[in-house]
C-alpha cells in the first residue's frame, strides 16, 4: 500500500519520501515503486519519463527525512500501538504536517490520542491497488479541523481521484460494506451454494463490481480480512463474526495472492 501510495502522489507531480524500517526494505520499496512506475509509462499513464518521476522519490528509514513534508501517510500493518508509535514519532520531525492513516478500521479517535495536534490529522483510506483505484475514503475524527479535510480533499481530488468523507465509525463505510458482503459470500462457499468462481461471477457479471468477494479477499488478504471483521464483531455485533472457513484458512497459511492460495490458486 505504501509503494502505491507513493506512486500515485508522484505520478501526480510531487515530491515523495518513503520511510522504511531497514535499508533493504526501503530498497525493496522502491523496487515496486519502479514497476509501477514502469507500467504505467508503458500504458501512456505518466507525465514524463519513469527516470524523471523517480528523481522525486527519496527512500530512507528515519523519520527525520519527513522534515519539509506538509503531508504524511503513516501504510504500516493494522496494529494499533505500531501506528500510535509511528504516528506520534512522525509528528514530532514534523508538527505542522497534517498526518494522514491509511487503516481501512481502526479508530482515527484512538490513534488521535497518541497526537499533540490531533485537529492535524485524519484517515486517507486508499485502497489496492492505488494506482488503479478510483477512491480515497477521507475520515474525520472527532477533533479533525474543516481545513485539513478541506486540504485533503483537494490532495485527493490532485491525484484524479474521487473523495468520500465519513465519520470516524467501526470499518467506516468501504471496509464495513464490503466486509459484510465477502463475509457472506465465504459462509455461501461454506455451504455449499455455489463455487467461489460463481458467487464470485454473481456479483461481477450481475452487479458490475469489477472484482467478486472472494477474488477481492483474496487480494486484501485473508488475514487482513479476518482482523477487520474481529475488530467489527466487536464493536458492531455479531453479524461480522468470522464464518469458520476464514479462520481455517488463515490457520493454514491460505492467505491469498500474496501466498499464492486463497479461496483461489494464485
Amino acid at each position: 500500500m505504501g509503494a502505491g501510495i507513493a506512486h500515485a502522489f508522484l505520478a501526480a507531480g510531487a515530491s515523495v519520501v518513503v520511510i522504511e524500517s531497514a535499508d533493504d526494505t526501503a530498497a525493496a520499496a522502491g523496487e515496486r515503486v519502479d514497476r509501477t512506475l514502469a507500467k504505467a509509462a508503458e500504458r501512456g499513464a505518466l507525465t514524463g519519463t519513469v527516470d524523471e518521476v523517480r528523481a522525486r522519490l527519496r527512500l530512507a528509514t528515519t523519520a527525520e527525512a519527513l522534515d519539509g513534508c506538509g503531508l504524511v501517510v503513516e501504510a504500516v500493518p493494522e496494529a494499533v500501538d505500531l501506528k500510535t508509535e509511528v504516528l506520534a514519532a512522525v509528528e514530532k520531525v514534523v508538527p505542522d504536517a497534517v498526518l494522514a492513516t491509511n487503516t481501512s478500521s481502526l479508530s482515527v479517535d484512538g490513534l488521535a490520542a497518541a497526537l499533540a495536534n490531533p485537529q492535524r490529522f485524519l484517515g486517507l483510506h486508499f485502497f489496492n491497488p492505488v494506482p488503479a483505484s478510483a477512491l480515497v475514503e477521507i475520515v474525520v475524527g472527532d477533533q479533525t479541523a474543516s481545513p485539513v479535510v478541506e486540504d485533503a480533499t483537494a490532495w485527493v481530488e490532485a491525484l484524479g481521484k474521487t473523495a468520500i468523507t465519513v465519520a470516524d465509525s467501526p470499518g467506516f463505510a468501504s471496509s464495513r460494506l464490503g466486509v459484510a458482503l465477502a463475509l457472506e459470500a465465504m459462509r455461501m462457499l461454506e455451504e455449499g451454494v455455489a463455487s467461489a468462481e460463481d458467487i464470485d461471477a454473481a456479483m461481477t457479471l450481475g452487479y458490475k463490481h469489477p472484482m467478486g468477494p472472494l477474488r477481492t479477499t483474496d487480494v486484501v488478504g485473508l488475514d487482513v480480512r479476518l482482523s477487520i471483521a474481529e475488530h467489527l464483531a466487536k464493536e458492531v455485533g455479531p453479524r461480522f463474526d468470522p464464518p469458520a472457513i476464514l479462520r481455517d484458512k488463515v490457520a493454514a497459511g491460505e492467505l491469498g495472492r500474496k501466498g499464492g492460495k486463497g479461496f483461489y490458486v494464485w
